[in-house]
């Protein structure tokens, strides 16, 4: 299989959980306890996948000052983002609480855009180097992009959106994923390992950030008393699967 190819396959998978998600949120009625625990299951795989596959894998490849320095943009690019957006309706994008308004389409669509283009990136040029994808970043990913979906099309479910609007919004971004992920591979193809551990710690920078702007807040503001042995649960399979 040509590499660009399953690149793409990887982004794609990766981004059909928000489709997944979406379709959950919009035919079932969840309970919020059972989205923070999601929360923080989704929480410790990142966390995990952030430490021990991005900007591990970033510091190898460029050193501590291109990962730290890429970390911080991806930290500001998201802040910066995050609050453009929040003027937008789309504050809570990632957040279960508020289901009376689907806020504005565009800005939800740009804060799912936000999270998965570096994501589905580093996915992408995981497979460079001629090893296989990142397996714990691909799940991670996953796992986080399913409570997005699912809380958003909750959202638009209650403010009265069509099944063709909600599921043609996140299938049409879950496929930028997918192409996101042959960009990664494709564009980046020649790039100096400085550049890919710089793009890598970016990623990982904007994931630490919407881990502790988002699902974090999410998973502990209806906390029970299994939240943070689930949270540690997430952490050791990222772990796990980092090592296989």
């Amino acid at each position: 299989m040509p590499g660009w190819l399953e690149a793409g396959g990887w982004g794609l998978l990766a981004g059909s959980a928000l489709l997944l998600g979406a379709a959950v949120g919009y035919l079932a009625d969840i309970s919020r306890r059972i989205i923070a625990s999601i929360m923080a299951f989704g929480a410790g795989v990142l966390l995990s996948a952030v430490a021990f596959e991005l900007v591990g894998e970033a510091y190898e490849q460029a050193g501590m000052e291109w990962t730290a320095s890429g970390a911080i943009a991806g930290a500001l690019i998201y802040t910066g983002c995050n609050v453009l957006l929040a003027r937008r309706g789309a504050r809570n994008r990632k957040r279960s609480e508020d289901r009376k308004d689907d806020g504005s389409g565009l800005a939800l669509a740009l804060g799912a855009l936000l999270d998965g283009i570096p994501e589905s990136i580093v996915i992408g040029t995981s497979l460079l180097a001629g090893g296989g994808v990142g397996t714990a970043t691909v799940a991670a990913v996953f796992i986080s992009n399913v409570p997005e979906g699912l809380s958003s099309a909750a959202g638009m479910r209650a403010a009265g959106r069509s099944r063709a609007y909600v599921f043609g919004l996140w299938g049409g971004i879950a496929l930028i994923s997918g192409l996101s992920a042959i960009a990664g591979y494709t564009i980046f193809a020649d790039a100096p390992a400085a550049l890919l551990g710089w793009i890598t710690a970016l990623a990982g920078g904007a994931i630490l950030t919407m881990v502790a702007d988002t699902m974090i807040p999410e998973a502990f503001e209806d906390a029970h008393l299994l939240i943070g042995l689930i949270t540690v649960t997430g952490f050791l399979l990222s772990f796990a699967l980092s090592h296989l």
